[in-house]
């Protein structure tokens, strides 16, 4: 079962990175009109220089061998970048791909990682899965994300927390940014656990919980941990600009520690704030709407 849905995985991808690709963009002309976007099928076999009816088949999922060799010249045809061409290649099943860490139902922090986690304040740091559910925090990440450590364990899930909040009390102001962000590094991870039940019920709950998920992940876009830009929003301190940086916590099996440093001196500033816990009881004009406990104080018997 696992081998099929994998394998219709690598349909789907390579079919959404076909059609990114436009015959100008490789050297052919338009020609006649064309029925779907970017190259055909028979225009990819031939500038990778395979048979048809060979990547035809490779497209439809079929359990047909492709050697590296064959899927570098697809890979050079399709343009696919580095994190894409490592997707391609774990899906294809290719030996020596890296495979998923194995499987771990309860992997306890050490307390060495919850150490660092604090000696590195006043930024914001945090210890995250594969699936983005958070396992640990310091305080001025508790301070960014006070409604997301203060959930249950089953709705602690930094990619959850980012579809669902409301926009006006979102601490993270370049959102949609951030979203296809995240869910083009699950992408990648999932690559690893086609198949798996558990991985399986994640994106359909994703999926029903955000129309932006499911357009996100039916992309196919695929990107590994890279230091990218992100912007919060405080009700107290304003606008922190921050650069993440991600270290593997080995101990945890596809486990990541990810760190905010400041871009600016004004967000060092901000996350020192933050650090000292000067402004612990700030909240979005629109908190007594959203808080949980308010909401069910308020609410008639």
């Amino acid at each position: 079962m696992a081998v099929t849905v994998k394998r219709a995985e690598l349909g789907a991808f390579l079919r959404s990175r076909r059609e990114r690709i436009t015959p100008s963009d490789v050297g052919l002309l338009d020609g006649t009109r064309r029925r779907t976007p970017g190259l055909r099928r028979e225009e990819v076999a031939q500038l990778s220089g395979v048979g048809v009816t060979w990547y035809t088949w490779l497209e439809q999922g079929r359990p047909i061998h492709a050697s590296v060799q064959v899927l570098d010249a697809i890979a050079r045809t399709l343009r696919l970048n580095p994190s894409e061409r490592t997707h391609l290649f774990r899906l294809a099943e290719v030996p020596g791909t890296e495979a998923a860490p194995p499987p771990c139902s309860d992997c306890p922090l050490p307390a060495e990682v919850m150490a660092v986690l604090e000696a590195i304040s006043p930024y914001p740091a945090s210890v995250v899965t594969e699936m983005f559910d958070l396992l640990a925090w310091n305080e001025p990440y508790a301070a960014l994300f006070p409604n997301l450590v203060t959930a249950s364990p089953e709705e602690r899930n930094t990619l959850y927390v980012h579809l669902t909040r409301p926009a006006c009390c979102h601490p993270v102001d370049n959102r949609e940014q951030q979203i296809i962000a995240m869910v083009s590094q699950l992408r990648a991870s999932y690559g690893r656990h086609v198949g798996d039940p558990v991985w399986t019920s994640f994106i359909n709950r994703m999926e029903a919980a955000s129309e932006e998920f499911a357009a996100a992940w039916q992309s196919h876009d695929v990107a590994h941990n890279v230091h990218y830009l992100k912007v919060f929003r405080h009700p107290a301190v304003g606008r922190i600009t921050v650069t993440t940086a991600s270290f593997d916590v080995r101990e945890v099996p596809g486990a990541r520690m990810v760190v905010y440093t400041a871009k600016d001196q004004a967000s060092q500033e901000a996350l020192h704030r933050l650090a000292v816990g000067q402004i612990e009881d700030a909240h979005f004009p629109c908190w007594p709407a959203h808080d949980p406990k308010r909401a069910l104080a308020s609410a008639p018997i």
